[in-house]
């Protein structure tokens, strides 16, 4: 993948102001593909082409058709083009459709490129006005202090000057992201015999490499795709980076399936909306455009409703969704009209509903606010919870970006500090319920206390249970250090606790915990707030017990067998096998054989 840099720029200006036959001129390829453009010559749809210039760097050229009929051919190839050669002829200057692409230039945010006055060999002596004309005109724009070249495509004047000028003004820019996700924008797609569907477009960021897996975004939703191969300027590579006019060859996929204005995308890495809030960037006020407009972005050109919320934000309802983040530009379009609106940028891909009576009033302030920035802090707070990596996916966070103040970042998820009191207290409240309603009640179980408190994840609950003073295990969540009365079975388990300290070893029978209304759920209980130990079931003693027959156990002769400890504690085989068990399971003794343990730690004083 290395090699000279690669750079994709696009013509611009009025109909027949010669941007096609500049582009001949510097390429030696003809951009007019339909025989219908050649026959009037006149530029209907989008035209390609390619050169190297001095430096060695290459530059595709996206040609777009000048006349009004055709603008949103133009919109679709300027949309996803960072770079613009704008062209103004010498013997007409300044005319409707310059006004036009200089105002979707301006709504698209390019803001790189070249002026190039072209026929001056038509007109030399206006070259000047020319130039101060627009100067003029472009003045507010990305464009008002480009550099402006002099060419005539028919005398070969300026070609040079304008490749130098080309050239020095690249060399310039900055590096594209080759490591950011892919969002290729299809200009064209057809099929090749043998080959299979192909589609072309330009790619701004990210890097596309032979048998990639991607989404393609379109009017059925999302379809994995894969890259069966990729072209650049005809020639077949292997991988592409940014920013490069490319071919592909995708795999599984009909030409009829995929067309203008589709989006090819990273797997995963992007969600599609078909409602934004946006800011004014150009044109008239929001509140005076009208309700049903096309949206142009990328190269895709989208009937969409606007709702205004002020004379400077609006909110659009897309007819398909988009791949959209914060940061994109669209270009909006009266469809009874050729002509350019305005531009918006959006500011919010996951806007959230507007339904009580000053709604929108506040959402308009909200969004001022944001003009400069997302307020990531505010952000989380109005979802009260969101997964860091989608944040990033709304391009309302960098991927490097740490947690603001009041915010509190739990495994994948940023949650902010006041959804967290919430959350805290309304587990609290189930906790404390539940152990009011059952003393015996082991705690809620982990299910019952994230859906308890409203967690989007069970995940959350242990930081969750920390904030609100609470124990959480595997299992459950309760209290850390519950109350060891337990209710109706308190006075069951004291009388046996009483009869235990008399003899630890004299371990009930199933009758005796029946007497004392003491079944599996309750000494469950007991064992819990540690007031006895459950050998196996129904063999129950106090936690005291391991240690004290650990005393008995060492006096013995070792090995030991398990009648001489039967007969050493005074136990059943019934009841003394399953607490041998227990000490071997501690690390206490060792089991040799059927019928032979030893010990392995011997009691110490007091234990």
């Amino acid at each position: 993948m290395t090699g000279p840099r690669t750079f994709v720029v696009a013509t611009a200006g009025h109909v027949d102001h010669g941007k096609s036959t500049l582009v001949r001129a510097l390429t030696g390829i003809e951009p007019d593909r339909w025989a219908e453009e050649k026959r009037r010559g006149l530029t209907i749809d989008l035209g390609f082409a390619w050169t190297r210039l001095p430096s060695e760097a290459e530059v595709a050229f996206v040609d777009v058709p000048g006349h009004e009929r055709f603008l949103g051919n133009m919109l679709a190839g300027l949309g996803p083009t960072p770079v613009v050669c704008f062209v103004i002829a010498a013997d007409e200057g300044w005319q409707a459709q310059s006004s036009d692409h200089r105002d979707a230039v301006a709504a698209l945010g390019v803001t790189h490129g070249l002026v190039v006055i072209t026929k001056a060999d038509r007109a030399p002596d206006r070259i000047d006005s020319v130039v101060a004309q627009a100067r003029a005109e472009l003045a507010g724009t990305a464009l008002a202090n480009a550099p402006a070249v002099i060419t005539s495509a028919a005398s070969g004047t300026g070609l040079d000057d304008l490749r130098a000028a080309l050239d020095a003004h690249l060399a310039e820019l900055p590096a594209a992201d080759r490591d950011a996700r892919v969002r290729f924008w299809v200009d064209r797609s057809f099929s090749i015999k043998g080959s299979g569907t192909v589609v072309t477009g330009t790619l701004a960021t990210g890097t596309i490499s032979a048998e990639d897996t991607l989404d393609l975004s379109g009017d059925g939703g999302l379809t994995t795709v894969t890259v069966r191969g990729l072209q650049r300027q005809g020639l077949a590579i292997t991988a592409a980076t940014p920013t490069t006019r490319l071919a592909i060859n995708l795999r599984g996929l009909r030409a009829d399936q995929v067309r203008r204005g589709d989006v090819l995308l990273s797997q995963g890495r992007w969600m599609t909306t078909d409602l934004v809030d946006t800011g004014r960037v150009s044109g008239a006020p929001l509140d005076e455009a009208p309700e049903h407009l096309v949206a142009h972005v990328g190269t895709a050109a989208v009937p969409a409703r606007l709702r205004p919320l002020d004379a400077d934000h609006g909110r659009l309802r897309l007819d398909r969704p988009l791949p959209l983040v914060r940061g994109d530009r669209l270009v909006l379009r009266d469809p009874s009209s050729r002509r350019v609106l305005g531009g918006v940028v959006v500011l919010d891909a996951e806007p959230p509903p507007l339904t009580r009576r000053g709604d929108a009033s506040r959402r308009a302030t909200a969004l001022g606010d944001a003009d400069e920035g997302p307020d990531v802090a505010a952000e989380v707070g109005r979802r009260g919870a969101v997964r860091r990596a989608h944040l990033v996916t709304l391009g309302l966070l960098a991927a490097d970006s740490t947690t603001p103040p009041s915010v509190t970042e739990i495994g994948d998820w940023w949650v902010h500090d006041d959804q967290l009191d919430t959350w805290a207290r309304r587990l609290d409240r189930a906790v404390t319920h539940d152990a009011a309603t059952d003393p015996l009640s082991p705690g809620l179980t982990l299910s019952a206390a994230a859906t308890a408190a409203g967690l989007p994840d069970r995940a959350l609950l242990p930081t969750l249970a920390a904030r609100a003073g609470l124990s959480s295990t595997r299992t459950h969540v309760r209290r850390p250090a519950p109350d060891d009365s337990l209710g109706p079975a308190e006075s069951g388990v004291h009388a046996l606790e009483q009869r235990l300290r008399t003899d630890p070893f004299d371990v009930p029978e199933a009758d005796d915990l029946a007497a004392l209304g003491l079944a599996s759920r309750e000494l469950a209980a007991a064992e819990r707030v540690g007031r006895l130990l459950r050998l196996a079931e129904g063999i129950v003693v106090l936690p005291s017990a391991p240690a004290l027959a650990m005393r008995t156990l060492s006096a013995l002769p070792q090995p030991f067998t398990t009648s001489a400890a039967r007969q050493a504690l005074g136990m059943t085989r019934r009841t003394v096998i399953p607490l041998l068990e227990h000490l071997d399971r501690r690390g206490w003794t060792r089991r040799l054989d059927a019928g032979h343990r030893e010990v392995t730690r011997p009691a110490r004083p007091g234990s």
